[in-house]
């Protein structure tokens, strides 16, 4: 396998690199998907650019990808110069991996067959959806699903309603069947979405740096799917969850592995 060169300190060098590794022969069967900023900028070409306006830096590469490929990712990162951290492998290797850059001091965190956050987004027979990211739909959820969201979440989000419209397929678009299929299952996923598409729509106007048009084209967007989350039939078991409320915690605390 050829190692396509040392590991480089640019993000969207060391991107590339990885990308080109995986269409090796060898490396073609390896469903890994970029999720995180990278994946964000990598599927907004047109305006990506808003990360670097509005202050968003990069701090690490991630993928998503499933169990079953765990020895192809071991082989194919440990060859491309990364340390694998042996004892997130043996504590957590049925839900995730960490590499280490030597050089960097970078981090590549793979997460298999879901996104385990404040919430769960499950990921079985999504990851052949779309390619080399995520699909649209997961990317939004991935923002959107974390209770403690902070300010470089929001600015990827924006960046990606403003690229990408609401609909029914995943060609660069937000499937909103995909979102509304899992918030009118989990309660406690459809509280803490909602309440960060709103929070969304509130920071809008804090961004001097936005045109007015791009504005109401992601205001319209965030109205959308909310309005889909809404009108969407729920289930038994979100009513029955809806009735508690927030008198019991509704998501799960987030741990950080990379800054163990």
């Amino acid at each position: 396998m050829g190692t396509h060169g040392e590991i480089r300190p640019d993000f969207f060098e060391e991107r590339t690199r990885i990308l080109e590794a995986l269409e090796d022969e060898e490396n073609r069967h390896i469903i890994l998907r970029l999720i995180g900023a990278l994946a964000f900028r990598t599927h907004c070409p047109k305006f990506g650019q808003w990360q670097e306006a509005l202050g968003r830096a990069f701090t690490d590469i991630d993928f998503a990808s499933y169990r079953r490929f765990f020895p192809d990712i071991q082989r194919l990162l440990t060859g491309l110069g990364y340390n694998e951290d042996k004892m997130v492998s043996r504590l957590f290797g049925e839900s995730r991996m960490l590499f280490h850059d030597p050089f960097n001091g970078r981090h590549i965190d793979i997460f298999f067959d879901e996104l385990h956050f404040s919430h769960t987004v499950p990921l079985a027979g999504r990851l052949e959806a779309d390619s080399p990211t995520l699909p649209l739909a997961e990317l939004l959820l991935e923002k959107m699903q974390i209770v403690q969201i902070n300010e470089k979440d929001l600015i990827d989000t924006l960046m990606l309603l403003r690229e990408h419209p609401i609909g029914e397929t995943d060609d660069e678009t937000i499937q909103a069947s995909i979102i509304t299929g899992l918030t009118s299952r989990d309660w406690g996923l459809w509280r803490t979405v909602t309440g960060n598409l709103s929070l969304l729509k509130d920071y809008l106007p804090k961004y001097s740096q936005l045109a007015d048009p791009d504005r109401l084209i992601v205001a319209e967007r965030i109205d959308l799917v909310q309005q889909r989350i809404d009108e969407a039939p729920k289930s038994v078991q979100w009513r029955l969850r809806a009735r508690i409320g927030d008198r019991v915690k509704w998501y799960e605390d987030v741990e950080d592995l990379a800054g163990r």
